[in-house]
């Protein structure tokens, strides 16, 4: 049985993987490893095309979303534009200059779960997908539980 702390040590040992394949990335085209995952989120989910969207999904930080956000827009690579019907609400989206890093981005994934699946079959990798998904319920369970409680 896996341990607690040997869990969240390979959950980090997969994080790792993933940062240092995108270093370069980033070192490529001066960006930071937000702004690559900000990047990469408007790409994949362009009907959550919000500040607000990206701190809710990818669970990362207003302030440091809301820099990464100024920044990229700064560097040419998001435009902004205000919502029709609500002028607060600010939609963003990727500039003709932020395709090139969306598909080295996209590269930088395949490459990162091609070197996590190395030597699984087709039927472990299903297995590891529907594993994964009664893990990621049952920690969005307990979280929603935890959350209730504490109010």
């Amino acid at each position: 049985m896996t341990t607690a702390a040997e869990f969240l040590l390979h959950i980090r040992r997969v994080i790792r993987l993933y940062e240092s394949l995108n270093r370069q990335v980033c070192y490529t085209w001066h960006i930071t490893q937000i702004e690559t995952d900000i990047i990469a989120f408007l790409k994949n989910n362009p009907e959550k095309d919000t500040a607000r969207d990206i701190v809710e999904f990818r669970m990362l930080q207003k302030g440091n979303v809301s820099q990464a956000v100024e920044d990229l827009i700064q560097k040419g690579f998001l435009a902004r534009r205000p919502d029709e019907r609500d002028r607060r609400r600010i939609h963003l989206s990727l500039t003709e200059r932020a395709l090139p890093i969306a598909a080295d981005i996209g590269r930088v994934r395949g490459e990162f779960l091609d070197r996590l699946f190395a030597g699984f079959t087709p039927g472990e990798r299903r297995m590891y997908q529907e594993l994964n998904q009664k893990l990621f319920a049952n920690a969005a369970l307990a979280e929603a539980e935890e959350s209730k409680e504490s109010k």
